[in-house]
């Protein structure tokens, strides 16, 4: 009876490990298998069977009526070896193409080292448009691809290097940038020296790898910067950026103010980040086109500067109802009035920087030396733009 079931589970195991490998050519043959276990073979044979090397004695115990025994053993083996020297580039095209949109950035950039064949298909710019979108979507804008184009060209300048595809980059710029992100680990291939010389200098992938890697400092702009110095609570200020990726943070470097050396901050997480929702320089009065839409408990960002030599930062606040409003929902006139009360409700009730207004119809710079200029206007209404503004609420209120 042991031997019985030392027989059944043997067989098992190799019926498990044949499923294992490629089948070969007389495989569809294998139905027979039972039919020729309950005729031809007794308990007594396949004991003998196991006892002998049951691989090589199973073969030969096949019969003449299956065409299987009309070859010989060593051609038998053979086939099974020719059938399992196979390469990934016998799949078709299809079914690789759908095993490297599977793969994140660290296995593509193995497997293009491998062999030219694969970097090429690796490197292609609707492989990495996906991952540029899902992990610095967020971050990069059009002031930062503006910025990597004048990289591009200066290493064309300076180098010599050949032009590339530039239709796959401004078809990847012209998509939808969605607000999430991956966080793949960084991996050693991403700074292969061979893999990036060999790269077009205007791929996609070379922008992903050279954001990855820290050495390309973009545009961006940073909430509540210098690590939420008090007086830029709830503010968000344009700098240049270098992402880290031993901490997966970045470091700042943001512009001079007046007479002020321009500031520095290391270890800003991605939370504290976005590319800038108006594509206008920090210098410039954004125009308002939303100053006829406000309403009493909107919420806006409104540009502000300490002096005419400062850069504009964008400020969170909301919309107010007028002194001679009382805030009843079905009274409330404020949005007919040619004058919008802002409100900072993060500051102290008396504060000077509490509450401003500003006019519907002129709207200009205003404001004087003592309280700073306030600027243009963007009114606020995604819920998840909301959101971030109220996970940087400072813990105490402000004076």
């Amino acid at each position: 009876m042991l031997l019985y079931f030392i027989t059944c589970i043997s067989f098992f195991l190799f019926l498990k490990s044949l499923l294992l490998k490629p089948l070969p050519s007389w495989a569809s043959e294998m139905w027979l298998f039972p039919l020729l276990f309950s005729q031809e073979f007794s308990m007594s044979t396949i004991s003998k069977l196991f006892r002998n090397r049951f691989w090589i004695g199973f073969l030969c115990q096949i019969p003449i009526g299956m065409s299987l025994v009309r070859k010989s053993l060593t051609s038998r083996v053979e086939n099974v070896e020719e059938s399992l020297d196979m390469s990934v580039l016998d799949l078709p095209e299809l079914a690789l193409d759908c095993i490297l949109e599977r793969l994140p950035p660290s296995s593509l950039c193995r497997i293009a080292a491998v062999c030219r064949t694969l970097r090429e298909r690796c490197v292609s710019d609707h492989l990495w448009e996906k991952h540029m979108r899902k992990k610095w979507g967020r971050v990069i804008g059009p002031a930062a691809y503006r910025e990597w184009k004048w990289h591009v060209a200066s290493k064309r300048n300076v180098g010599g290097l050949k032009h590339g595809r530039q239709k796959g980059l401004m078809r990847f710029m012209s998509l939808h940038w969605p607000f999430q992100w991956i966080r793949p680990k960084v991996d050693a291939n991403y700074n292969n020296p061979k893999l990036r010389s060999s790269l077009p200098v205007d791929s996609v992938m070379n922008w992903y790898l050279a954001l990855e890697s820290g050495n390309f400092w973009f545009p961006a702009q940073v909430y509540n910067r210098e690590n939420g110095h008090v007086g830029f609570m709830l503010s968000c200020y344009d700098a240049e950026l270098s992402y880290d990726p031993r901490t997966d943070t970045f470091q700042a470097r943001y512009p001079p103010h007046g007479r002020r050396a321009d500031a520095r901050e290391c270890g800003i997480p991605w939370e504290r980040l976005r590319a800038p929702p108006i594509d206008t320089s920090p210098h410039d009065l954004h125009v308002s086109d939303c100053l006829n839409d406000l309403y009493p408990g909107d919420h806006i960002e409104i540009q502000w500067r300490r002096n005419k030599e400062f850069p504009y930062g964008w400020w969170y606040g909301v919309v107010g109802h007028l002194e001679s409003c009382n805030g009843s929902e079905n009274y409330c006139r404020c949005h007919s009035s040619d004058t919008v009360v802002l409100e900072f409700n993060h500051y102290t009730p008396g504060s000077r920087w509490r509450l401003t207004t500003v006019s519907r119809k002129d709207h200009r710079e205003e404001g004087n030396e003592a309280d700073g200029f306030y600027g243009g206007i963007r009114k606020i209404t995604s819920e998840a733009e909301i959101a971030t503004w109220k996970c940087l609420w400072p813990s105490e209120v402000l004076d």
